[in-house]
C-alpha cells in the first residue's frame, strides 16, 4: 500500500503512535469451589457510570442470536459471554466461560472445560446443558440469524456437540477446520430462559427479547444486564452482581454501577454530546482529530491511536439479474447490462478519487483501500497494487463497451442515458460525504447519479430482502485475524452476498465463474490448517475481488478514540478496541 496521506492536520497519525497494549490477562482461581476469573489489573473502586454512544435509531433486538446490525450485536454482546474470548495483545483465543480448552491430535475434536460454580444472573448454574442447547438447538437449529451456522458447513455437514458431563463439552468438526476455535466466542444462552422461545421457533424466536422486553426478565452471563431502554434516547445497563470475575481482593466485578449508551442519531450530534461532557468516550472522524489533538493537553480526555479500522468501507453494484416472486426484475434489464459489465465497473473504479476523499473527508487520518481485507489483517494481500484516479482510463473502458458522450451526457451503445441511484445510510456523515464525492467523480464521466441517503433499516431491507437497489456505499465489520467471518459475504449463497444476493430457494442459481472460485477459496481456506497454506487461498480471493470489482473499496480510516482521564484500568487494543475490559474499568 502507499504511504499514508499526510497533511498538516494529520499529526495524530504516526505508526509510532499506535497504542501498544500490555494487558494483564485474568487468570483462573478457585475460591469456595468456584472457578472464578481473577483480574490482574489494578484493584479499583466501585461505583459510577460510563457513558458511550451509538449512531442511528438504536437496537432492533437484545437477542444475541438474532442480531442483523452492528448496534444490536453490541447491545446484546454486553450481556452475554462466549466460551472463549480474544487476547487483546496477541489475538490468541483465551478462556472466558470456559476454564480451559484443548484440541485433540486429530485436529477435529475440541474439549471445553467449563468453570464450576459460576451462575446466570438469576442464580441458576451455568452448565454443559446450556452450551449444548445453544449450539444444537439455536445455532445448528437455524434460528434467528443463521450466519454462524452457515459459516460452519463443511462438505454440507455441521460440527457435532455433546455433553460429556455437567462441566465438559465436546465438539467434533467433520474435518480439521481452522476457524472453529475463534467461533467458540459465540455467546452462550441460558437454556431455562430461552427454551420456550426455541420450542416455538420461527417468528416467535425472532420476537423473543425484542426491544419491548421487560429488563427484569432478562437472564444474562455478562458483566452488565439491561436496566432500561428508552427508544431513540438511551440504553442503560446495571452491574450483574453474579458475574464470575473478581479482583485481587476477591470482590466481584464489574466496578461500574452503570453502563449507558446514548442513541445520538448522527456523528455530528455525537461530537456535540462529547464536548458537552454527556459522553465519556468517542471515536473521532479524521476531520476532528487535529482540533482534539490541540485540546488534549488542557482537557479531561486522552486520545489513543488504535491503528487502521478492522472493518472495510466500499461501493458496491447490484449484479442481480433475476426476478422476484411476481416476475419483476430486481434491477432493470438496462442497468443489469451496465453493472454486469466489467468494463463499466472498472471505469467506475478508476473514476473514484480515493486520495481526495482521504484528504478532504478523513483529513489525512486514513489510507486508500483496494482489497476486502483490512490494512491490519494478517491475511492482507500486499501484492495488489494501489492506483490513482484516472478518468482517461475510465473513458477507455467505457468506450470498449460502446458507451459514448453526447452533450456531456453518457449513453450506452443502445442509446440509454446512464442514470442510477446511489444509496447509503442516513446519519453516517462520513458515508454521506463519500457519497457526495462519488457522485461528483462519476458525473465527470457524464453519468447521472441520484444520491439517496436513507434510514439504515430501510437500506438493509433493500440489500438483503427486496434487492431493489442500484449502487450502495456501506461498510462491513471484520477480523484482522480470521477471514472466515466474511464467509456469508463471499459465498455465492451467503446471507450477505449483497452484490448478487440470492433467496434461499435460489441457492447458487446463475453463479458466475469467479463467484464459483470465491466459493472454492473460502471453503479450502477454512480447511487448511497452516497459516501459509491458508494465506494462499485468501490472497486469491482478494485478487478476484480486486480484478472483478463487485465491491470497490474506498479507504481505511485510522481509529482515534478519546476517553475521559478519570477512567482507570483502560487498556486500548488495536484488536479489541477501547472498552474490551469494561468489567475492570473504574473511576478514580
Amino acid at each position: 500500500m502507499k504511504d499514508t496521506v499526510q497533511t498538516e492536520n494529520s499529526s495524530a497519525l504516526k505508526n509510532s503512535d499506535v497504542v501498544k497494549v500490555e494487558y494483564p490477562l485474568p487468570v483462573t482461581v478457585i475460591k469456595d469451589g468456584v472457578d472464578y476469573l481473577e483480574s490482574q489489573a489494578e484493584v479499583g473502586k466501585f461505583g459510577g457510570q460510563l457513558v458511550s454512544s451509538t449512531i442511528g435509531e438504536g437496537p432492533k433486538t437484545f437477542n444475541p442470536f438474532n442480531c442483523k446490525d452492528a448496534t444490536s450485536s453490541t447491545m446484546a454482546g454486553v450481556m452475554y459471554d462466549g466460551l472463549l474470548s480474544t487476547d487483546p495483545t496477541t489475538g490468541q483465543p483465551v478462556p472466558k466461560l470456559a476454564k480451559s480448552f484443548s484440541i485433540e491430535p486429530d485436529g477435529r475434536t475440541y474439549i471445553i472445560n467449563l468453570r464450576k460454580g459460576i451462575k446466570w444472573s438469576d442464580g441458576k448454574p451455568i452448565t454443559a446443558d446450556d452450551v449444548v442447547f445453544t449450539w444444537k438447538d439455536i445455532i445448528f437449529g437455524g434460528l434467528g440469524d443463521t450466519s454462524t451456522r452457515d459459516s460452519l458447513y463443511i462438505d454440507d455437514k455441521l460440527p457435532t456437540v455433546e455433553k460429556v458431563d455437567n462441566y465438559t463439552v465436546k465438539f467434533v468438526t467433520p474435518k480439521p477446520f481452522a476457524p472453529f476455535i475463534r467461533i467458540l466466542s459465540t455467546p452462550i444462552a441460558p437454556k431455562h430462559y430461552f427454551k420456550n422461545a426455541v420450542k416455538a421457533g420461527g417468528s416467535d424466536f425472532d420476537r423473543f427479547m425484542s426491544t419491548d422486553v421487560k429488563p427484569e426478565d432478562i437472564v444474562v452471563s455478562g458483566a452488565f444486564k439491561l436496566k432500561e431502554y428508552v427508544p431513540a434516547q438511551r440504553v442503560v445497563y446495571e452491574r450483574n452482581p453474579d458475574y464470575y470475575e473478581i479482583d485481587k481482593n476477591g470482590d466481584k466485578l464489574p466496578y461500574l454501577d452503570k453502563l449507558v449508551y446514548l442513541i445520538v442519531g448522527d456523528l455530528n450530534n455525537e461530537v456535540l454530546k462529547f464536548e458537552a461532557k454527556e459522553l465519556d468516550v468517542i471515536t473521532l472522524q479524521g476531520s476532528k482529530v487535529a482540533r482534539y489533538k490541540t485540546l488534549e493537553p488542557h482537557s479531561d480526555f486522552k486520545l489513543y491511536n488504535l491503528g487502521p479500522t478492522t472493518g472495510t468501507m466500499y461501493l458496491s453494484f447490484n449484479l442481480n439479474n433475476r426476478k422476484d416472486s411476481k416476475g419483476k426484475y430486481h434491477v432493470s434489464p438496462v442497468k443489469q447490462k451496465w453493472f454486469q459489465d466489467l468494463n463499466f465497473r472498472t471505469a467506475v473504479d478508476y473514476a473514484i478519487d480515493r486520495r481526495n476523499m482521504v484528504f478532504n473527508i478523513a483529513n489525512g487520518i486514513a489510507q486508500p483501500l483496494f482489497t476486502p481485507e483490512s490494512l491490519n489483517s494478517i491475511y492482507l494481500n500486499k501484492n495488489l497494487k494501489p492506483y490513482e484516479k484516472n478518468l482517461n482510463k475510465s473513458r477507455e473502458y467505457l468506450k470498449k463497451s460502446g458507451f459514448y458522450l453526447k452533450d456531456g451526457k453518457l449513453y450506452d451503445k443502445e442509446g440509454n442515458r446512464v442514470e442510477f441511484d446511489l444509496y447509503t445510510n442516513a446519519g453516517n456523515t462520513e458515508r454521506e460525504a463519500i457519497g457526495v464525492m462519488v457522485k461528483q467523480d462519476l458525473e465527470e464521466l457524464g453519468m447521472k447519479v441520484n444520491f439517496k441517503p436513507i434510514e439504515f433499516n430501510s437500506l438493509v431491507n433493500k440489500l438483503v430482502s427486496t434487492f431493489d437497489w442500484d449502487m450502495v456505499i456501506m461498510g462491513l465489520t471484520g477480523s484482522p485475524l480470521e477471514p472466515n467471518g466474511g464467509k456469508n459475504v463471499w459465498l455465492s449463497d451467503g446471507r450477505l452476498h449483497m452484490f448478487n444476493m440470492r433467496t434461499p430457494e435460489e441457492g447458487r442459481a446463475g453463479i458466475l465463474p469467479w463467484e464459483k472460485e470465491l466459493d472454492y477459496c473460502y471453503n479450502q481456506g477454512a480447511l487448511a490448517t497452516k497459516f501459509e497454506d491458508r494465506k494462499k487461498f485468501y490472497d486469491r480471493y482478494q485478487e478476484i475481488i480486486y480484478n472483478q470489482k463487485p465491491m470497490i473499496y474506498i479507504y481505511s480510516p485510522v481509529i482515534i478514540t478519546a476517553i475521559r482521564k478519570k477512567f482507570k484500568n483502560v487498556y486500548p487494543s488495536s484488536l479489541n478496541g477501547m472498552l474490551h475490559n469494561l468489567e475492570e474499568i473504574y473511576i478514580k
